[in-house]
């Protein structure tokens, strides 16, 4: 702050001395506002910036101090400089303190010590005005972390939510771009994915818990990585059973072809975890069952625990081939097997008579890729 930028306010009910203190000010450059009464000045204080006041004791009406008193009860000035200006003696100037000045000036007035006073308690109001706006802005930055923080909690717990079903990438995408309008119930065609061990039940009754939940660790982290890679998106883990869809929530022209990839990829790991169980004596396989078709998709659960599900028969008739299948076998239905086109290489496994369903449901075993045909 500089006199320039600095300015005064004099309150004094006498034209003569108004006319001093400005006469003495103006020139080296404050900005001087005047008042002839308490009552106005508190005004302009309230309505206008003012950086001093310079006030008179002895005023009609209300005078200097319950003036100051004032203005040291507003919270917007209550660290306003204000030099007191005084007749000569002691208890004036006692008073003049006890009612809040910062300092006084003893009439008849000193150019000298005027000006330096004036100059001092503008430094001050500098300080003051400089700390006041830095904790504004602290106050202002605190409040963007702390918006910060609670957006960045929230899509993290969004994240959490939705990478329990979907891919890494695409919980990521769809919590940058804040549209979760996919998880509103809808209908759509899928392809979906159904494998569980063969034998599971009998190890489960015969191992130890400890045991059973170390080689489902094992599976389920061994299958996890392979849905992500291919985008699929997890229904659900049940025990040793788990269920994928694909062509939703995102659409994939080649939902059936990287439907019966992924199953392949996970038979081949499945295969490597079966051999180091084989050698500590448990007798697992895998199954898959493969089908394609309309299922309704959507949130189903309740606040604090919601899941995204597919419903529909789809899902069930993939379950029911998975039952079907022998150890290391993939059924796939005769729609999937075609849609996958000549990448996949399977043979007729014929008409199976799937439990819940009224008509024969035509069945592949696909026995592996032709990579060459396969394009990255």
């Amino acid at each position: 702050m500089t006199a320039a930028t600095t300015r005064v306010l004099v309150v004094d009910d006498q034209p003569p001395n108004v006319r001093l203190l400005e006469a003495i000010l103006s020139p080296r450059g404050y900005d001087v506002l005047t008042s002839p009464s308490g009552e106005q000045a508190l005004e302009l204080i309230d309505a206008g910036d003012i950086d001093l006041v310079l006030l008179d004791i002895l005023m009609p009406g209300m005078d200097g101090y319950e003036v100051c008193r004032r203005i040291r009860d507003q919270v917007n000035t209550a660290y306003l400089p204000v030099v007191m200006v005084t007749a000569s003696g002691d208890e004036q100037k006692v008073k003049a303190l006890e009612a809040g000045a910062d300092d006084f000036l003893t009439k008849p007035v000193n150019q000298s010590e005027l000006l330096a006073r004036v100059a001092s308690l503008a430094r001050i109001k500098r300080y003051q005005d400089t700390i006041k706006r830095q904790a504004a802005e602290l106050t202002a930055w605190n409040q963007q972390l702390e918006s910060r923080v609670e957006s960045q909690v929230s899509q993290l717990q969004r994240m959490g939510r939705l990478r329990r079903f979907l891919s890494p990438q695409l919980a990521e995408l769809i919590v940058d771009s804040g549209d979760e309008s996919f998880l509103a119930s809808h209908r759509r065609e899928i392809v979906v994915v159904f494998c569980d061990l063969r034998g599971f039940t009998a190890f489960a009754e015969a191992s130890e818990p400890e045991e059973v939940m170390g080689v489902l660790a094992e599976y389920h982290h061994a299958l996890g990585d392979l849905i992500f890679r291919f985008e699929g998106t997890l229904e659900r883990f049940a025990g040793d059973g788990l269920m994928v869809f694909f062509n939703d929530p995102v659409r994939c022209e080649d939902g059936p072809l990287r439907a019966l990839r992924m199953s392949v990829a996970m038979r081949t790991r499945v295969r490597g975890l079966a051999e180091t169980w084989s050698r500590r004596g448990h007798d697992l396989a895998l199954g898959i069952g493969v089908a394609q078709g309309y299922a309704t998709l959507g949130t189903i659960g309740f606040d604090g625990r919601l899941d995204y599900a597919a419903i529909g028969s789809v899902t069930n008739l993939s379950a029911r081939l998975c039952a079907d299948a022998e150890p290391w076998q993939i059924l796939a239905t005769e729609r999937v097997y075609a849609a996958a086109g000549d990448v996949v290489i399977g043979e007729d496994a014929g008409l199976r008579q799937v439990r819940g369903f009224s008509r024969n449901v035509h069945a592949y075993s696909i026995r592996g890729l032709d990579n060459s045909r396969i394009v990255s």
